[in-house]
């Protein structure tokens, strides 16, 4: 593993699914512009109709800048009159609607009133209900293929959280856990690798997810970043041959229940004594120094540390350059709430 090539923090600060939202937008606005000449011209592409009001001729190239970087348009030219992609016009708004379809398909899959929603918003016309269903399914059968796409390679990390979201099932609304799963491969590459509902964090959900990565080619997995999940320890333990790091930032919150409010500052000033440690050896002990300190006024907080201190300090076995990104599951708050925002 070429660990020393990795640069955590700078993968870190970047979207994990750019790649993805670009790709998808170019389809997108690649099959609008196909649906709008159709309609101009009163049939598809190649085909022979009576029907016919105009032929395509050729296209020409056009650049269009978007968040998610730049893409290269090939839009079609007229025999008669002129065409220009209604989604270019007014830019702003068409693109910010289609980058929220787009990303919205790449996470949950894609509804036929999204993708309704969005030619209206582009202010596209003429666009028939099963050209829109037509629509959904290309870009459905993409989303799916990403979604299980082969994985190759090696990934030592591998960041899992799961967040809850409201659905409507049978005319109710209920939570349903999400899982999404990040790694980072020895290039230095960080990906989506996986994302999954189900209607609880029990063990079985947590393994059939953990299995469906393995099974897509999934390996050399070194650390598992992820909360406290009973489930999930149990399913990884069996799933990959790898290390466990509890997430450091949720173990705080869990530990300063222990304590009174008004006694929660000088906690955290002791316990962040141990993260500060240069070496492994030094915060081991230092974490047991601390625990004894607590021990008579928190017991509880002490035998939390008694039971805790492997799954908390795992972190510490991995390149120091490493430890501020792997110690916790914070590099997937961005994504989370991006998830419950869409």
């Amino acid at each position: 593993m070429t660990d020393d090539r990795m640069a955590l923090v700078e993968l870190i600060e970047q979207g994990a699914d750019s790649d993805l939202v670009r790709e998808m937008l170019a389809f997108a606005a690649e099959r609008m512009m196909d649906l709008e000449i159709e309609a101009r011209t009163g049939a598809p592409a190649g085909s022979r109709s009576q029907s016919r009001l105009n032929h395509r001729n050729g296209y020409r190239e056009r650049g269009w800048d978007t968040r998610a970087g730049r893409i290269d348009l090939a839009i079609p030219k007229l025999r008669k009159g002129s065409y220009f992609p209604s989604f270019l016009e007014p830019r702003r708004t068409a693109e910010k609607a289609l980058a929220a379809v787009i990303q919205e398909a790449y996470v949950h899959g894609v509804s036929t009133r999204s993708v309704d929603d969005l030619v209206k918003a582009m202010g596209a016309s003429g666009v028939s209900k099963s050209q829109v269903s037509r629509l959904v399914a290309e870009i459905d059968e993409r989303v799916n293929a990403f979604l299980t796409r082969p994985i190759e390679g090696e990934w030592p990390y591998l960041w899992i959280d799961a967040t809850y979201l409201k659905v409507r099932e049978g005319g109710r609304i209920v939570s349903t856990a999400t899982i999404i799963a990040v790694g980072v491969n020895t290039d230095g590459r960080r990906e989506v690798l996986g994302v999954a509902t189900g209607p609880s964090e029990a063990e079985p959900f947590w393994k059939a997810f953990l299995r469906s990565l393995a099974d897509r080619g999934l390996r050399g997995v070194k650390l598992v970043i992820a909360d406290d999940h009973k489930g999930l320890r149990a399913a990884a333990s069996k799933v990959f041959a790898a290390s466990q790091q509890r997430c450091r930032v949720h173990w705080m919150r869990n530990a300063l229940a222990h304590a009174a409010p008004k006694q929660r500052p000088a906690v955290i000033a002791m316990i962040k004594t141990i993260f500060a440690q240069e070496t492994t050896e030094a915060a081991h002990q230092q974490w047991e120094q601390v625990a004894d300190a607590l021990r008579e006024k928190f017991p509880k907080l002490a035998d939390m540390m008694d039971a805790s201190r492997e799954d908390v300090l795992a972190y510490m076995a991995f390149p120091k350059d490493h430890w501020a990104q792997i110690a916790s599951t914070n590099p997937l708050e961005r994504v989370n709430k991006e998830i419950k925002r869409r």
